[in-house]
């Protein structure tokens, strides 16, 4: 037995789960070849965007009070800007969740008497109060703003006659959630939200295409606003924090767009000339630096899980050999007691809170109990190592993050021994 495998015995892997688990590595070198590759190339292209706008030591210095003058929030807002093509960026640690930042995005752009047009089907379970498809206090609806959304096609393709059905002279802004949230589909790729966007704008060149970016930076080599989006929207706690980045989330796009987002982020008059940004700016800037790396690693996680769970004939979506368009791994397992049961075994190998066990709770924002596992340095952070699910069928658990793939493999492995030692599933 070689050392590693030893350490793994001594932090409760049995040998039938190591040995499978390197089975199992041997036939993924090729995929992660590919994402060493993509990564080096997000890589450079970050190093050339710090460099072009002439990131200095006086950048990482933060600012208090107004935060006028902020040459390092500026600076940084100049970086997301060019990384993702934009005109324009808002990068704020008053931003506080990617909820958050999509609700600004929404809120800033709309006005009475518009309509918010969904074309991936409904969004994600906390966006939903926003939009006031369940009541909530002050969502669009209480705004005057009404809403619509069209699904997916089964085959997981945009349904384009379907959205040229639901536009309407009151339609201002249609948005795309480019993962899956907690539903059984497949990420949407930037190729496909290309051809969507130029359909939209071949049909009504007035409305705004905004897309929730949360999980996908640094995956695709395009850009959705390269291919017709005017606004990607996301959490510096996910992928662009590099798991360095402590709070915060952006909006990158037009500059009429991010000029509506500044003025509702802080005061009309006001906009982006003020948001002090504390001492936080060091941590944006190293984590947006390390998160090409960061983001490969949780890569090379989920297409481990992938194929790990495949091995048991559990649906996983995307496969092991499928192209990824996110981070998000999930794995269906059929049943409650394994989703939860998986969750605590990636709890367990989390640095923080390892002792902890996780159990389904009714989450704010959510329609029923979740479960979470997220041993996390930066709270709810998933770009690290993290799990979890809503209990309801079909009892899907979706995994992500991993700041290294020897912490995400660990974690993955430790998953099966919690399901195997809890005897749902055996060897």
């Amino acid at each position: 037995m070689n050392e590693i495998h030893k350490l793994y015995r001594e932090m409760g892997i049995s040998g039938e789960v190591i040995d499978l688990s390197q089975d199992v590595l041997s036939a993924l070198s090729d995929r992660f070849e590919d994402i060493d590759r993509n990564a080096e190339y997000h890589q450079m292209r970050v190093l050339r965007a710090f460099q072009d706008n002439k990131v200095s030591e006086a950048s990482l210095i933060g600012t208090t009070g107004y935060g006028y003058n902020d040459i390092g929030r500026d600076t940084l807002e100049s970086v997301y800007a060019q990384l993702f093509h934009g005109e324009d960026a808002l990068v704020r640690s008053q931003i506080t969740c990617g909820t958050h930042a999509l609700a600004l995005a929404l809120f800033s752009n709309l006005r009475p008497g518009d309509e918010l047009l969904s074309i991936s089907g409904a969004p994600y379970d906390t966006l939903q109060e926003v939009i006031g498809i369940r009541p909530s206090k002050g969502s669009l609806a209480e705004y005057g703003i009404t809403y619509t959304e069209v699904g997916l096609t089964d085959s997981g393709d945009f349904d384009f006659e379907a959205i040229r059905a639901a536009l309407n002279e009151r339609t201002r802004l249609i948005a795309i959630q480019k993962s899956k949230g907690y539903s059984d589909r497949p990420t949407l790729s930037n190729e496909a939200i290309g051809r969507v966007s130029k359909f939209i704008k071949s049909l009504r060149q007035d409305c705004l295409i905004m897309v929730d970016n949360c999980y996908a930076e640094f995956v695709d080599k395009s850009e959705p606003l390269d291919l017709g989006a005017d606004m990607v929207v996301g959490s510096l706690i996910k992928n662009p924090g590099g798991g360095l980045a402590p709070v915060g989330g952006y909006i990158v796009g037009k500059s009429e767009c991010i000029e509506n987002a500044a003025h509702r982020l802080t005061s009309p008059g006001l906009g982006k000339e003020v948001g002090a940004s504390l001492g936080v700016l060091s941590s944006f800037y190293q984590g947006l630096f390390m998160a090409p790396t960061v983001t490969a690693a949780a890569l090379k996680g989920a297409v481990f899980a992938a194929a790990l769970y495949e091995r048991f004939g559990f649906p996983v979506r995307p496969g092991s050999r499928d192209e990824r368009h996110d981070i998000i791994q999930a794995v269906t397992f059929g049943r409650a007691d394994a989703v939860i049961s998986f969750c605590k075994g990636i709890q367990a190998a989390s640095p923080v809170d390892s002792f902890v066990s996780p159990e389904p709770w009714p989450m704010p924002g959510y329609d029923s109990n979740v479960i979470m596992a997220a041993g996390n340095f930066i709270s709810g952070s998933s770009i690290e190592l993290s799990a979890d699910g809503p209990i309801k069928p079909p009892y899907s658990v979706f995994f992500q993050g991993g700041l290294t793939f020897a912490h995400a493999k660990y974690g993955i492995m430790n998953s099966l021994q919690k399901l195997m030692s809890d005897g749902i599933i055996s060897l």
